[in-house]
């Protein structure tokens, strides 16, 4: 098993690392301080700030743009899961840097999803657009009266009307809802709910800007906003879109679910990981900083201990996580279905141990504004709900691993869920 970058790969990534030091750690909280000049301002938090939009065409120039897409003809820059891990980890160290880079969840996963099983009409409508970073877009799946951990849930109708298909229903914690730029919505719903159980469900391409459609709401998570991003309630009210705008025809919404959610699972763990890196390193350098009782903070023990485990569990998330990348590159998503569920169970909680260890070690600062780790410990404790939560995941590899010893496979089916 060779975990050996390619030599382009090392070269993206010295030029992503001088590229974070120069463009963005230096400009890291101008974001925020836009977001929130707006709302005072212009009374508007969710206006897009100018300093991502000023850093993206400087990404293009380097060659630093649409680096996830592997094996595409529209985007010929995209790497392998396997080179693209180290540079998703260092995107991923800045909650806002992956969208400079056009790399940033959800559009990632709609992106290959349109290019996976989008038309040629679907790609040059959508997908081109948000190749060039020109429109943004969400991705609809989970419901506020169902439990969403099992896709299979959804109560979403959208009904066939002659050349049409009429969508009802609601959803909520629609990631990028927020964002004027959002043209697209990738709808999940039932389009019969007598079939069996896993062809129920169809996706489908809805128009932001479709009569029906509602955002009701923003909603905080732990207080955040995420503006100019959101995540959002949404209303679909006799929502009509074309026929033609169905992904692969009616029942193969799941199908599409599994092949979406498979790479949308690794970037959150090689981001989280990243996050979990600059944790390490913030908390070292308070550490080094602070004197109690006589000697530095970094002397005493119990933080030596932390830091030891934060080093061990943080490369030890990394490695499976470059198993992970290795196995969808060499024997796709679902040949290496148990790694991705793995690592998606494991890097969260790391990141999640390490950032609340580094809290500690800054003490009140740790939980203000001054660092960014209160956000992004609130930012990465959703990942253990988002693309499923942790016990589905814990679930789905039981059920892989007690396949291995017995006959009756058939009946160890994996769902697919989303948080």
């Amino acid at each position: 098993m060779d975990f050996e970058y390619s030599d382009r790969c090392k070269a993206l990534q010295a030029t992503l690392l001088d590229f974070m030091d120069r463009h963005i750690y230096p400009v890291e909280n101008v974001f925020y301080e836009e977001v929130d000049r707006n709302g005072r301002e212009k009374n508007n938090r969710w206006i897009p700030t100018d300093i991502v939009e000023q850093l993206k065409p400087l990404a293009r120039e380097q060659g630093l743009w649409n680096l996830f897409l592997p094996k595409s003809p529209r985007a010929p820059q995209g790497l392998s899961n396997l080179d693209y891990a180290p540079l998703c980890e260092i995107m991923g160290r800045v909650p806002w840097a992956p969208e400079v880079f056009n790399c940033s969840a959800p559009d990632t996963g709609n992106m290959e999803t349109l290019e996976r099983y989008g038309t040629e009409q679907h790609k040059q409508q959508w997908l081109e657009p948000l190749l060039r970073g020109e429109i943004r877009s969400a991705f609809a799946m989970t419901e506020p009266g169902v439990a969403s951990s099992d896709a299979t849930n959804v109560e979403m109708k959208i009904e066939r009307d002659g050349d049409e298909y009429v969508i009802n229903g609601r959803k909520w914690w629609i990631s990028g809802a927020g964002d004027p730029r959002c043209k697209l919505f990738i709808t999940m719903g039932k389009t019969d709910f007598d079939a069996p159980r896993h062809q129920q469900q169809s996706m489908i391409l809805v128009p932001s800007d479709t009569p029906g459609i509602t955002i009701t709401r923003p909603l905080p998570v732990f207080g955040y906003d995420d503006a100019p991003h959101g995540h959002c309630e949404i209303i679909y009210d006799n929502v009509r879109v074309p026929a033609a705008n169905i992904l692969l025809g009616e029942g193969r919404g799941f199908e599409i679910a599994q092949g979406r959610l498979g790479p949308g699972r690794i970037h959150h763990c090689m981001r989280a990981i990243g996050v979990a890196e600059r944790a390490l390193e913030l908390m070292c350098k308070r550490l080094n900083s602070r004197v109690a009782f006589g000697k530095k903070l970094s002397d005493q023990g119990v933080w030596r201990e932390r830091i030891a485990e934060a080093r061990i569990q943080i490369d030890t998330a990394r490695l499976l996580t470059l198993k992970a990348a290795y196995m969808m590159d060499t024997v796709g998503n679902k040949g290496a279905q148990a790694e991705i569920a793995m690592i998606k169970v494991l890097a969260p909680n790391v990141t999640q141990q390490v950032l609340d260890w580094a809290i500690q070690a800054h003490g009140a600062g740790g939980v203000s504004g001054d660092f960014p780790l209160a956000y992004q410990w609130a930012g990465n404790r959703t990942l253990r709900l988002a693309d499923g939560p942790d016990e589905v995941h814990r679930n789905a590899i039981a059920k892989l691993e007690l396949a291995k010893h017995t006959p009756l496979k058939e009946d160890l089916a994996l769902p697919v869920t989303r948080g």
